[in-house]
């Protein structure tokens, strides 16, 4: 068998499971800057600037993944995508918390809701070590988060029980 035929029978790369993230970061992208539209100036300028670089980005690999199809390297098949690691990588616990978020996010309001994300999410993915640590990074993100976007920036992001008790508080 010569050479060429040889690497013929070899199966492709898979390509198209790796698409997934950037078309839904170029989705996501688009969603953002329809988003911005009416809010102060400063975050606008934030917002432009992130999703400009997400969407640059997501079309260089975009792109490179095309141009593997188109020389015969790869396909757009999702072979691999779920395989028996993600239950060892725990990577359903992720998606199922990124889902909760973002049902739950409308009624406990950004703060709240980022803090408990970012902690389940760590304690997932840190298999439950170091619960106390992760806790306060947790707080002090989902805080920091409060203070630059919606102190600072007066982004419009849900309104929870705690957004209403510092609106309250500064009053």
């Amino acid at each position: 068998m010569t050479e060429s035929a040889a690497s013929q029978l070899q199966e492709k790369c898979p390509v198209g499971g790796e698409l997934i993230i950037p078309v839904v970061g170029l989705l996501f992208t688009g969603y953002y800057f329809t988003t911005i539209i009416g809010s102060p100036w400063t975050a606008q300028v934030s917002a432009l600037f992130v999703g400009s670089f997400l969407a640059v980005l997501s079309l260089i690999f975009i792109v490179k993944a095309t141009t593997m199809v188109w020389r015969g390297e790869a396909d757009f098949g999702v072979r691999g995508v779920f395989n028996d690691t993600d239950l060892e990588t725990n990577r359903h616990w992720l998606l199922l918390l990124t889902v909760a978020y973002i049902l739950v996010v409308e009624w406990g309001g950004f703060t709240i809701t980022t803090f408990v994300f970012l902690t389940a999410a760590m304690l997932v993915l840190n298999k439950g070590n170091r619960p106390a640590f992760i806790a306060l990074l947790a707080a002090a993100f989902a805080l920091g988060g409060y203070a630059l976007f919606i102190f600072a920036f007066e982004v419009r992001f849900p309104v929870g029980p705690f957004e209403r008790l510092m609106r309250w508080l500064l009053a």
